[in-house]
């Protein structure tokens, strides 16, 4: 006999990944919990760093330099560490991340100093725009890929969006109910109730070194390092089924003695075959298209605005943003099933395009409810494109070389994600901060065109059996 409803929680369990989660194993759980975790944090810091430097007299344009910079120190710390995350080992890596975080929060907690401040969210790991910053999602990412399967892995990568959506949900309304809550004591200043946030976001990152080291060594991509190994990358642009090498054994040691006697141009993507080379420049040409828009028009910058217009408190930027950020955790769990669906690009472009729409439309609406709306409606959408994109990007390039590519191009979308905030405290201060958003939408509608087109010629899992 069969339990009634039965039938629809087994159907469930599979069309939203949960079966695909479960058989992938420990490891990535803790991936996934670690990355919620942080993003818990990143969602305190989103809420506050504008208002806590807003408060610390801090001008408009320091404000926007200061997270350009600190973008620009992510970028130089993700682009080293994900180079060499395969050679060091991705859990050391990861480790060593989450230890700048506790260095990072400490330094906020107890500082006031504009300089010192800027030292520490640049060599460090702070997040100044409420984003994901340093080297955890290029690691991350490639590390699910290499423990998932081709039909597997958007189900994970889905769940990986989803939580740490999740994530910075509960860390926006906690923040804005413990800063409301801190006021409302005897002897608490909102400088202080600021302060203790900061403490809290040092405590996530020695959580997460904690879980960090129960990761095991299946993590790990050992790549061989022999002299085939490198003529296969370089010689071979078809993958194994679907061209055989003549001649054998003694035409491999033809091409490994020519391998060895032609001369090679050195170079800081000279480990990355052609093939992938080739794809990874397109990919960061249109993704940091993307990531200028975004920069432009963070949560953080976005809460800023929102008070200087509307003059809402800490504890309802705090429930905006918590309700946005849940909505878009729900909303990403539907992004693996579409992608099954109608494909990878059709579920990146349906979803982003809207929203990108509604960025522009951000600064239309006079009074605060439409504007909430808006926000809710492209928090619906915007994220539904991260798990499809990730699965994306390890499914054009090798295997062995995929955190080096997302590396890269998480590097270069942060470094155009850097500029953003520039260019918006300019605007701000010349009084025309709605015009960030109109700009920032116009960029994000843009790429979703141009990836669309790009797509056409593009094609998956070659590299995978």
């Amino acid at each position: 006999m069969i339990v009634p409803g039965i039938k629809q929680i087994t159907w469930l369990y599979h069309e939203f990944g949960l079966s695909s989660l479960y058989d992938t194993g420990k490891d990535a759980w803790l991936i996934i919990f670690t990355r919620c975790l942080r993003m818990f944090a990143y969602g305190t810091n989103s809420l506050i760093i504008a208002l806590f430097f807003n408060i610390l007299k801090f001008s408009d344009f320091q404000i926007g330099l200061f997270m350009t910079l600190t973008l620009l120190g992510d970028v130089a710390l993700s682009f080293f560490l994900t180079l060499v995350a395969d050679k060091i080992g991705r859990r050391r890596i990861l480790l060593a991340g989450a230890f700048l975080m506790v260095l990072s929060g400490a330094t906020f907690a107890l500082a006031e100093n504009f300089y010192i401040l800027l030292v520490a969210a640049v060599v460090g790991v702070i997040s100044a725009t409420g984003s994901e910053i340093g080297p955890f999602r290029a690691v991350e990412e490639s590390t699910i890929s290499h423990l998932t399967t081709p039909s597997t892995r958007s189900d994970v990568l889905a769940w990986y969006v989803t939580t740490a959506a999740i994530g910075t949900s509960i860390g926006t309304e906690v923040c804005g109910q413990l800063v409301q809550l801190l006021q409302s004591l005897g002897g608490w200043t909102l400088l202080d109730a600021y302060h203790t946030v900061f403490w809290i976001y040092s405590l996530t990152g020695a959580i997460n070194m904690g879980l960090i080291l129960l990761m095991s060594e299946k993590c790990e991509q050992h790549v061989q390092k022999t002299e085939e190994h490198y003529v296969l990358l370089e010689t071979d642009s078809e993958s194994e089924d679907e061209q055989m090498i003549p001649g054998g054994k003694s035409n491999q040691d033809d091409n490994l003695r020519s391998y060895k006697n032609t001369p090679r141009k050195a170079g800081v993507f000279a480990h990355i075959s052609p093939e992938s080379r080739g794809v990874m420049y397109k990919m960061c040409a249109l993704f940091a298209m993307d990531s200028l828009g975004g920069g432009m028009s963070p949560w953080s910058l976005i809460n800023y605005y929102l008070d200087l217009k509307f003059h809402v408190s800490s504890s309802t930027l705090g429930t905006i943003a918590s309700v946005a950020f849940f909505i878009s955790a729900m909303s990403t769990l539907f992004a693996s099933p579409l992608a099954r669906r109608i494909g990878l690009i059709n579920t990146m472009v349906f979803t982003h395009l809207p929203a990108s729409i509604a960025t522009s439309l951000l600064p239309a609406p006079p009074t605060l409810a439409p504007t909430v709306g808006l926000l809710f409606f492209r928090s619906a959408l915007a994220n539904m494109d991260q798990a499809p994109r990730a699965a994306f990007v390890a499914a054009v390039v090798r295997p062995e070389e995929r955190t080096a590519v997302m590396g890269v191009n998480s590097m270069l979308r942060t470094l155009a994600q850097s500029l953003g905030p520039s260019i918006t405290g300019l605007l701000a201060g010349g009084n025309r901060f709605w015009l960030a958003f109109v700009v920032a939408g116009i960029l994000k509608a843009s790429y979703d065109g141009f990836l669309w087109q790009w797509s056409l010629k593009i094609k998956l899992h070659q590299y995978e059996k």
